[in-house]
């Protein structure tokens, strides 16, 4: 909904004072630069918000240098690669063009693998794939998670079959989570079955992983993709994308959202003056699509559904899909840290297609480094 004091424009105003065309506005829009909003009058007719674009037009005359703006594409910039796996337009995630959250209700994420590379053997799923290496256990702490899965992906693999080998990824990064073998079961059935969870749980774990099989291009997949495009192997790509992951700016959402609502547990519920962390996500103004696919077919927690309305209260904002991962491990009793390793798993769908495309696309990402001398503080 449009606040009521926002001015709109139309697209071909919009197009106009940008100096851009209609595919560079989508473009915009899908990377949150502008925010979209339907007209009043038309349905049909989509209006632009004007703040946005003035902010666009001063930042473009600030850098008019092409080195500058190099250097704050890379920053929630401008789109600076094509890709046509996923895109984010008018608060929607789609995959090739289908929306993520009208998939997640019935699809698995062997299914969502297949849509987004185009040409994986359905039949590899059914295969089994080489036996996993020795299992300390289930790894679900972020960090634990993140050594199992990379120790499991630097075993040598083959590519002679690409389809078997983006099973086997998957079941491996799947094992780092169950500390079992996951044969050839669907993978969210083997993580229910290993986590001990009911047939509801099952269903949920599955949603997940859907809903987080791609997000455009995220530090993780940006990371995959230059490891890809030197050539390297899907499984070290990956390896790079687990490595972005582990990240405290990147993957550590989850946890910090599970250790508010944990010291709300240990005060009775009471959240004083604080909210909820992961209430707002730039690139979906009115509210992440993913956080709220989740958390709608809950059975919450009561104290977790109050700080909820009470954090939706205080901030005007919405639950991203990190809220809604941490809220799913606490309603369906999953073990502590599944949050992440579902999110990292449902991800390798998406870091797979990335590495795919990319090695398609056949060109090194190298960058220009614009050299600039230290300054001396001391001398100051």
């Amino acid at each position: 909904m449009k606040p009521a004091s926002l001015d709109l424009i139309s697209a071909q105003e919009t197009s106009s004072r940008l100096g851009i065309s209609r595919a560079s506005l989508y473009a915009y829009v899908s990377r949150g630069l502008i925010r979209s909003f339907a007209s009043p009058h038309d349905p049909r007719q989509r209006l632009y918000a004007l703040d946005d674009v003035e902010a666009l037009v001063k930042r473009r005359t600030r850098f008019r240098r092409p080195t500058a703006a190099a250097a704050t594409a890379l920053d929630w910039g401008l789109p600076v690669l094509e890709t046509a796996l996923t895109q984010i337009e008018d608060g929607r995630l789609l995959y090739r063009g289908v929306d993520a959250v009208e998939l997640a209700e019935t699809a698995t994420l062997e299914e969502v693998v297949r849509l987004l590379i185009g040409d994986v053997d359905p039949k590899a799923f059914t295969l089994p794939s080489s036996p996993v290496g020795p299992l300390a256990g289930p790894a679900l702490g972020s960090s634990e998670f993140v050594s199992q899965a990379i120790r499991l992906l630097s075993e040598p693999g083959s590519e002679v079959n690409p389809s078997r080998e983006i099973a086997a990824i998957l079941r491996l990064m799947v094992a780092a989570a169950s500390g079992g073998e996951p044969g050839t079961a669907p993978l969210h059935r083997h993580l229910a079955a290993s986590w001990q969870a009911s047939s509801e749980a099952a269903d949920a774990i599955r949603r997940a992983l859907v809903l987080c099989a791609d997000h455009e291009l995220s530090a993780s997949a940006f990371a995959v993709r230059v490891v890809a495009s030197t050539g390297a192997s899907l499984r070290n790509a990956v390896i790079a994308g687990l490595a972005a992951l582990s990240g405290p700016r990147h993957g550590a959402a989850t946890d910090e959202v599970r250790d508010f609502l944990e010291d709300c547990d240990r005060h009775g519920g009471t959240m004083d003056d604080r909210t909820l962390p992961s209430f707002h996500h730039p690139l979906y103004p009115q509210g992440d699509p993913r956080g709220a696919a989740l958390i709608e077919r809950l059975p919450l927690r009561v104290v977790d559904a109050a700080i909820l309305r009470e954090s939706e209260s205080r901030t005007g904002e919405r639950p991203t899909v990190d809220a809604g991962l941490v809220m799913m491990e606490r309603a369906h009793n999953l073990p502590r840290g599944a949050a992440f390793a579902l999110f990292a798993i449902g991800r390798t769908a998406g870091w797979l297609a990335h590495a795919i495309e990319q090695r398609r696309q056949a060109t090194l990402i190298r960058p220009r480094a614009r050299y600039a001398v230290a300054q001396d503080k001391a001398s100051s």
